[in-house]
């Protein structure tokens, strides 16, 4: 499902095989997104605790999930 209007039209089928795949590229969406939102509130001087208010999540779990190790944002030292 790659056109976005169609996956988000999917999602409300009656028929769980087309909704729940439309469900799983929506996911894969979401996250996509956040991961570039949040390396482009990185990039510009936001802090973990600005992330996360925005996100609705901790302080702790943004930096666990984006630079804890092995998170998609973490620094390469």
């Amino acid at each position: 499902m790659a056109d976005t209007a169609e996956v988000a039209t999917a999602a409300g089928s009656k028929d769980p095989s087309v909704g729940l795949r439309a469900v799983r590229s929506l996911r894969v969406l979401v996250e996509r997104l956040e991961v570039l939102q949040v390396q482009n509130a990185r990039d510009q001087g936001w802090t973990w605790e600005q992330i996360a208010q925005l996100l609705g999540v901790t302080r702790q779990a943004v930096h666990k999930k984006y630079a804890g190790g092995r998170g998609p944002l973490r620094r390469k030292d």
